[in-house]
């Protein structure tokens, strides 16, 4: 999380002026998503210590936001700077992964069960 924070303002600051208004826009769908999928890894990190899901599960579920972050908001940080466009077409699978990590967790929530 400590990464979006400083990509972030990197993008508000040092590149303030330097991209037109679409490639900001695109620097910053990219760093919202990294945002809120490094707040699911914390919070995924931490469901097997409570016992919410197995450390298996959870560390499926990482795997899948990780690679979502990677894919998505990499894709976008790239094409905002390079302005390549042919990059967009890695973005959807970051969020097939997005979507498959969210999918999993509730599956295995549901398969769980109540903590007791």
């Amino acid at each position: 999380m400590g990464l979006t924070v400083g990509i972030g303002a990197f993008g508000a600051h040092g590149l303030k002026g330097r991209l037109d208004d679409y490639s900001m826009g695109v620097y910053e769908k990219a760093v919202l998503y990294q945002f809120f999928h490094s707040l699911g890894l914390l919070i995924v990190s931490i469901l097997p210590r409570v016992g919410a899901i197995s450390q298996s599960a959870g560390t499926w579920v990482c795997s899948l936001l990780l690679a979502g972050i990677l894919l998505f908001s990499g894709s976008l940080y790239v094409l905002a700077l390079s302005g390549v466009k042919g990059l967009g077409a890695i973005t959807p699978f970051g969020g097939l992964a997005f979507l498959a990590a969210w999918f999993v967790l509730a599956f295995y929530l549901l398969r769980t069960g109540p903590a007791r």
